[in-house]
């Protein structure tokens, strides 16, 4: 009953990350959009495009959507040795990696989460014509990374439910 919960929860921080990454894109195409058709038509562009482009929409889309695709299993795997192994050595291969990818994620997560605190209370900006505040887009990476963490959980979960590798 508890993995019932665990899993949703899971599903849920990775549906909601998704769907923020979607929303940051479309906001990316329209703010794209309108700084080309304001240059074509009246020869002036926003100011800072480029940079909300590359410290924030492009930040979200990349990390957000990190763990959704974990659920979904469609990262990219090869598996053509271990597609010939007995069952119970693909879980034990499966599960040792998903080990693996835990600790690298949390360890991610850990020091991309140390580094949006330090980065907020400096208030860290870039260089830029304007003020251009980056602090907002280091969060971006500990919530995905932190998502990620879960669904590899909730797939090990699954996995040892099943007992058969996913």
């Amino acid at each position: 009953m508890m993995a019932k919960h665990f899993e949703s929860l899971s599903q849920w921080v990775a549906k909601s990350a998704m769907v923020l990454a979607a929303l940051f894109l479309v906001l990316m195409a329209l703010h794209v959009s309108l700084d080309v058709g304001l240059r074509y038509l009246f020869g002036k562009s926003f100011t800072g495009t480029l940079e909300f482009v590359s410290f924030y929409y492009m930040v979200a889309v990349v990390f957000l959507p990190l763990a959704y695709v974990e659920l979904q299993r469609e990262h990219i795997s090869v598996d053509v040795l271990v597609g010939r192994l007995p069952p119970v050595a693909q879980l034990t291969l499966y599960l040792f990696a998903s080990t693996l990818g835990l600790l690298y994620f949390g360890m991610l997560c850990y020091q991309s989460y140390l580094d949006a605190v330090r980065a907020t209370v400096r208030m860290e900006t870039a260089m830029a014509n304007f003020t251009f505040y980056l602090w907002p887009s280091r969060w971006a990476l500990p919530v995905g990374f932190a998502a990620m963490c879960l669904a590899i959980l909730a797939n090990m979960i699954k996995a040892l439910q099943q007992r058969q590798a996913l």
